[in-house]
This record gives structure tokens, sequence and C-alpha cells, in this order.
């Protein structure tokens, strides 16, 4: 059997291409594959996250998207985390077991936000029982407070938690907290764990508590750049490397400032790429002409480091 890749630097958040009228729209995802392995040096993804709408798909249109992403995928990209969390343990286990019969490169859970749990154990235990139904697949916990309320720390998490899911790999880690991060990585000793950062503008702080590599919507666009910020760092070329992350955080300033979210990241990717990523699923609202035009002033104003 072939030893695992270990998993590290950028993967990308994939969004999910929809039609003008709100259907997931499946073809154009080759051409996604492609961009994101040609132009921007991106051979990992994270399918059905945040990004990517998926607790606003149906349990079909997520397994349609994960078999489409393994699909067109295959021989292409190192790894296909595929995203399993949902409200309900019966679908978090349903998308699991798909997700190991399609051959997936790991499974991510985000801790249920509706009913939620309260400490440490009453989260282990669900996310073990997701677990379970592939228990052939590496298992990355979803951390992101933000949006699930869940604040249990990661670093509390950790605590014998291999026993109780063998199959554990690390986290997505969503949050500023770079205190929390710093602790796991720190108990982290024989590097079994990965630690994967979710808040693009903070990479750089987070590479320098030890994060192993990013998860996150900007490097489906913003991919070649961020991976020249992480030569720079390998390289210990703090000032360039210093660079991209203040380059990078001057778009991402500009437009949270306009309203920044889903809907805004498919409208910076349609126009960069020019592969159509359609509108976002209500609630959410397509981004509007003023925001693609400021956003896309914004972008081309930028002069990186490498000369682009």
């Amino acid at each position: 059997m072939t030893p695992r890749r270990k998993l590290e630097g950028l993967v990308a958040a994939t969004i999910t291409p929809m039609t003008p009228n709100g259907q997931i729209n499946l073809p154009v995802i080759r051409q996604y594959v492609d961009y994101l392995v040609n132009e921007q040096n991106v051979k990992n993804i994270f399918v059905n996250g945040t990004t990517g709408e998926g607790l606003s798909l149906s349990i079909q249109e997520r397994k349609q998207l994960a078999e489409e992403w393994m699909c067109q995928g295959k021989d292409k990209l190192d790894h296909v985390i595929i995203h399993v969390g949902a409200l309900n343990l019966p679908e978090c286990q349903e998308l699991a077991r798909h997700a190991a019969a399609i051959g997936a490169g790991g499974i991510a859970v985000i801790a249920p936000f509706f009913f939620k749990p309260t400490n440490k154990d009453e989260l282990v235990a669900f996310l073990q029982k997701v677990a379970s139904e592939a228990p052939e697949v590496p298992f990355y916990y979803y951390h992101i407070p933000l949006l699930t309320g869940v604040k249990i720390r990661v670093e509390e998490l950790l605590d014998g938690i291999k026993a109780q899911i063998p199959t554990f790999q690390g986290v997505k880690f969503s949050d500023t907290d770079l205190l929390d991060l710093a602790q796991c990585i720190n108990k982290n000793e024989t590097g079994e764990f990965e630690f994967l950062y979710g808040v693009d503008e903070q990479l750089l702080g987070a590479l320098a508590v030890g994060a192993n590599g990013a998860v996150g919507s900007t490097y489906n666009y913003l991919g070649r750049q961020t991976n020249l910020m992480l030569q720079a760092f390998a390289k210990l070329d703090l000032a360039l490397a210093q660079k991209y992350q203040f380059l990078t955080g001057e778009f991402l300033n500009f437009v949270i400032k306009l309203g920044f979210g889903v809907a805004q990241t498919k409208a910076v990717m349609t126009f960069v790429s020019g592969i159509p990523m359609g509108p976002p699923r209500l609630p959410l609202v397509d981004a509007s002409s003023d925001f693609i035009v400021k956003a896309k002033a914004k972008l081309d104003s930028i002069v990186w480091p490498d000369g682009d």
C-alpha cells in the first residue's frame, strides 16, 4: 500500500458553481480543476464547505459534487477532502460513507450548530459517530466557531482524541485565536496531526507558530501568489513573505468593507478565472455590479512582488 502523502501547503475551499437558475453546474468542474492546478498551482481541495455552500445544498447535490470533483481530479489533484458535516448525525454518517465509497482522501466535520455540543465530551462523541462510518479515511475536525457558535478550544479537544477517533488526522482551524492554535501545535510533538489554517489574511502568523498549511477561498484565485509567500517563508525571507501577506490583506480589507461573503467570492472567482461560478443559493444574494467593478479595479491595481 502506498504511504499517504502528508496534507500540507494550500488547499482551495472550492466554490460550488451554479447555473443562473440556481442548479449545481457540474460540467464546469473539469475546467475548474485544470485552472486550480495549471494557473494557481493548487492541488488540494476542500469540497462542500462554507465557501462551497455545503449546508445550503441537498444531500444528493453534495454527493454529486463530491463524485464530480473526485472524477475530474483523478491523477491531477493530490488530496480531495470532503466536508460531510450537517445538522443531524444520520446525514453526516451517510455523507461519510459516501465519501469513503468514492475514495476521498479525507473527510471533515463541523460541530452541529443548532443543537450544539456544550463540552468536549459531547463534541467528541458526535465526531466519533461520524468518523466510525469511514474507518479507513483520515478525519479532520472543522473548527469555525464564528459560524457554529461552538467555542470549545481545540487544544482541549486534542487530549485523548486519537484513542476515541483512530482516524483523527488534524484540524481545519478557521479561527483567529492563534494562542489556541499555537498550543495545539506545541502539543503535537510527534507531528502526527496536521493543522490547516482557515483565516487567509492571517496565514503568515499561523505559519510562524507552526501551521502545516491552509484551507481557504482566496486560494482559488490568489493561490499562485500565496504559494510564493509560502516559498519565501520556507526560505526565511520574511520581508518578502510579509509583502505577499500585506497585499492579500490589502485586497481583503478593501472588499470586506464593501461586504464580502460567499456571493462576492463567486463573483471574484468568475472575473479572475473566466469560469462562470453563477449566483449563490438563497438566502444569500448575488454580488452587486458595483461590488464587481470596485473589487476588480482594486485587484488589478495591486502590483505583486513577482511583477504580476
